[in-house]
């Protein structure tokens, strides 16, 4: 039986309002929600197993690095590095993220409803049975999936604060040598990376694609019909050596 707990992170500095969830965690919490949050660093940072987070307020930078696991709902905004290095687990975030978002990440799923900043999906990667997502509902920000190894990062651009900018930022995808970047509609040419171009997708695609929309407009609350409705387009890498060349000549 679940065991929840509340706890009210008001005043709290970051360090002292981690060590109290992992007392919470060891004394059998399985069910914990974080009031008033308000910039507390690395929440949910490293814990592992069945537990479920509720974030009311924004939590700080480099929140569920290193994660494997946990569910955690953010119901507002999230600073930079959300994921960092995070090996299983799923993240959902109501608002608003920052930069850097799924660093390294190489399991799990993230969920942001709105826009993110930049280079989110930097140095992804698939290991072993592990396939990690993010899936943003916004727009991003320059550099998204650079250097990104494996995954798969879905950009649907629908909920957005900036209607007039872009669906994403300069260099999409660059230095990309593995992994899958899904767009809705589509984007300008001179937004992504060197030699790297979009395409339709095929049959495997839209499977892959109509499973992960289902996943994130029941976790949102929103259509996935009406997400599905537009035309998709995927960006996948050239070379798992994009830059080879420039070190030792092929």
């Amino acid at each position: 039986m679940a065991k929840k707990l509340t706890i009210d992170a008001s005043g709290i500095y970051y360090r002292q309002l981690n060590e109290q969830i992992r007392e919470a965690v060891a004394g059998g919490a399985t069910d914990i929600v974080l009031k008033n949050v308000n910039g507390q660093r690395y929440l949910a940072g490293a814990l592992t197993g069945d537990l479920n987070f509720e974030i009311q307020g924004v939590p700080g930078q480099d929140m569920c690095s290193f994660m494997r696991g946990p569910k955690i709902r953010v119901k507002a905004n999230a600073q930079d590095g959300v994921g960092n290095t995070m090996d299983d687990g799923t993240v959902i975030i109501e608002g608003l993220a920052g930069d850097v978002v799924g660093y390294a990440m190489r399991g799990g799923k993230i969920y942001i409803k709105g826009d993110v900043g930049y280079r989110v999906g930097i140095h992804m990667k698939a290991y072993m049975e592990k396939l990690p997502t993010i899936v943003i509902g916004g727009k991003a920000g320059d550099f998204l999936g650079e250097y990104m190894a494996g995954g798969i990062i879905l950009l649907l651009g629908m909920f957005s604060d900036k209607p007039s900018e872009p669906i994403a930022g300069r260099s999409l995808g660059t230095g990309m040598h593995g992994g899958v970047i899904y767009v809705r509609g589509s984007v300008p040419k001179e937004q992504i990376g060197p030699g790297l171009t979009t395409q339709p997708l095929d049959e495997s695609d839209m499977l892959v694609l109509k499973g992960i929309v289902k996943d994130y407009a029941k976790e949102l609350g929103l259509d996935a019909k009406a997400i599905l409705a537009s035309d998709f387009v995927k960006i996948k890498p050239f070379s798992h050596r994009p830059y080879g060349n420039l070190y030792v000549p092929a």
